[in-house]
């Protein structure tokens, strides 16, 4: 038998502490992402610079952030390029683009089906067909997945 049955100290030990089911959220604060630059995309695509634009517009996405506005503004922006692309150009845009880039591409444009304006419904399907030919059904199950929205 043992000596002190009496001691109360392994009611203090947090055993939940020690358990590897346990999940935390890790929240990251993105209080820098800012999302895209719109001058620099703007200027691009006046300059006729579709791929620049493309590039700047996947740039910097205020995936951390909890700030609506600036997730907005950034749907708003990556919106744009994609409508203002010329059809026979988005297979090369996308194959320009590296496995996260076609994944952030592809957010944006599920995120553009949520609120499909005039037309936008059909360049983005054109888009979502070149990026899942590039990403695969791999990427759509990423993004499907994601906890991190645009």
């Amino acid at each position: 038998m043992a000596k002190n049955t009496v001691s109360a100290r392994f009611r203090k030990v947090d055993v939940d502490e020690y358990d590897e089911n346990k999940f935390v959220d890790e929240e990251e604060v993105g209080e820098g992402q800012t999302g895209p630059d719109e001058g620099e995309v703007d200027s691009a695509i006046r300059g006729g610079n579709m791929m620049a634009a493309l590039q700047a517009a996947l740039k910097n996405p205020p995936i951390n952030t909890k700030n609506q506005s600036a997730k907005d503004r950034a749907e708003s922006v990556v919106l744009k390029v994609l409508i203002n692309f010329k059809a026979n150009e988005i297979e090369k845009a996308v194959r320009s683009l590296d496995k996260n880039g076609v994944d952030l591409l592809m957010k944006y444009i599920y995120k553009g089906f949520e609120s499909p304006s005039d037309n936008s419904s059909a360049v983005l399907l054109q888009w979502h067909e070149k990026a899942l030919s590039a990403g695969g059904v791999g990427c759509i199950v990423r993004v499907l997945t994601s906890r991190k929205t645009v």
